[in-house]
């Protein structure tokens, strides 16, 4: 059972930080606008992968989920 409670825990967490930033996001600089993120801007077509922004956000989600499941 302690486990389905951690697991509870860390799902609330990461819901709580979404709110953050779909709150805050377009006030947080950098977000988006990092080098590497991708760009592409055409006549009828804009196509945009943050490439850099995504890896940043999954080693910071990673070292967070590596924290709270440490023993």
């Amino acid at each position: 059972m302690t486990y389905l409670g951690k697991i509870l825990i860390i799902i609330g967490i990461v819901l709580i930080l979404l709110g953050i930033i779909f709150i805050f996001g377009i006030k947080i600089p950098y977000i988006g606008k990092l080098p590497g993120d991708i760009l592409i801007k055409k006549e009828n077509f804009t196509f945009y992968f943050p490439i850099t922004t995504s890896i940043i956000i999954s080693i910071l989600l990673s070292i967070i989920l590596w924290l709270i499941t440490k023993k």
